[in-house]
């Protein structure tokens, strides 16, 4: 176990709807002291080609809970309004009257202990999602 007085965050999303990183997805990363403290907004990214946050704020010192906040609505959106403008091409299209997305946010809160590294991906598909602790 590290020395280190605070614990580290990384995360990535895998698209399991078409087996492929989601790239794009705007992640917002918050903290706090204790279960009964509110929680503070350290910043945010968005993942990269390969569905990694590499830029997330480090953690302060005294953290014992981290959010992780992913907006996978507007990542949804992109991919049916392209889906449906490459098919519109070839035949008019099917269309669901029904949201892209069941989920539109998805917010992950973990315990977490000074020296340890947390790596949380996120597996997701429009109707569903997974997350796990990871190495």
């Amino acid at each position: 176990m590290s020395t280190s007085t605070t614990a580290s965050v990384s995360t990535h999303i895998l698209d399991t709807s078409v087996g492929r990183p989601a790239e794009g997805v705007a992640v917002e990363l918050s903290a706090r002291s204790g279960r009964e403290a509110g929680w503070q907004t350290l910043g945010g990214s968005a993942t990269d080609a390969d569905g990694r946050c590499k830029d997330l704020p480090a953690l302060p010192e005294g953290t014992t809970h981290v959010r992780l906040d992913f907006a996978v609505e507007a990542y949804f959106e992109e991919k049916t309004a392209k889906k449906q403008a490459d098919a519109q091409q070839d035949a008019p299209a099917n269309r669901d009257s029904g949201p892209a997305v069941f989920f539109p946010e998805v917010a992950i809160t973990f315990a977490v202990v000074p020296g340890e590294h947390y790596h949380v991906p996120l597996l997701l598909n429009p109707f569903g999602y997974s997350v796990y602790r990871g190495s």
